[in-house]
């Protein structure tokens, strides 16, 4: 890109100037001559080419990173985050695979257990089982275009589903199987979303620092007459999601 497409701002105006700097840098992310990874000038390359102290341009640069457009590496610089994608799950009930692949994204997935375990009596009672029944355990992270996203920690019935055990789940779709298996078609969903700071196990399965932000969503999947079938702890990474409601009067 032209490097005047950034230098440009107006002193004359009564404008502040971290303001404009900012504002010339989110033009250019969103007109595209910026794009995910590109490195930005230096902090004394923007004082030098706009003539403006270099705490000006920290408050840009840094107003921008707590934003989630930009991002630092120590010793390296300061690079342009990857867009977020902008989730829909909270509005419409389909696939992962199917939602990125709307996208324009490749999706994947990463199966890290499956097993069963003894009954946990929150998740039970939440299934609407007996205390002490065992559950059915499924670990997983999801890609998209090779880059982790979300680590799922799903939690089923055994008694019901145990022989979901046997499936690939790697490419097959969890609600697909359970349709086509045992003829319960997941009709509704409750979802709860918070945000929470990554653990050292969360952040290792999710590539990134640990503490950093992540948004923690739960599910419970209803099938049938409103026969519980799914609980889910899914945990988002913050600097690659973002999700979107529509709500209409």
């Amino acid at each position: 890109m032209k490097e005047h497409n950034l230098y440009n701002i107006d002193k004359a105006v009564p404008v502040p100037l971290y303001y404009q700097i900012k504002q010339s840098i989110l033009a250019a992310i969103q007109e595209g001559q910026l794009k995910g990874g590109d490195m930005l000038p230096t902090e004394l390359d923007f004082c030098v080419n706009c003539g403006i102290s270099r705490p000006t341009i920290r408050q840009a640069l840094s107003e921008l990173v707590t934003e989630g457009y930009l991002y630092r590496l120590k010793g390296k610089g300061t690079f342009v985050a990857q867009p977020k994608i902008d989730a829909r799950f909270l509005n419409k009930l389909q696939s992962f695979n199917q939602e990125m692949t709307q996208k324009g994204l490749v999706p994947s997935t990463q199966v890290l257990s499956v097993q069963t375990i003894e009954g946990k009596s929150s998740i039970n009672k939440l299934l609407n089982i007996p205390a002490g029944e065992k559950l059915l355990y499924l670990e997983r992270v999801r890609y998209t275009d090779g880059e982790p996203i979300v680590y799922l920690e799903t939690y089923l019935p055994n008694t019901l589903l145990g022989g979901l055990a046997q499936e690939d789940f790697t490419h097959k779709s969890l609600y697909s199987l359970l349709e086509e298996k045992y003829n319960l078609r997941v009709e509704k969903v409750q979802r709860e979303i918070e945000a929470v700071n990554a653990t050292t196990h969360v952040a290792g399965l999710l590539e990134i620092s640990k503490g950093k932000a992540i948004c923690l969503v739960t599910t419970v999947a209803y099938a049938g007459d409103m026969m519980p079938v799914e609980y889910s702890v899914a945990r988002y990474r913050g600097d690659r999601n973002k999700f979107s409601v529509e709500l209409y009067r």
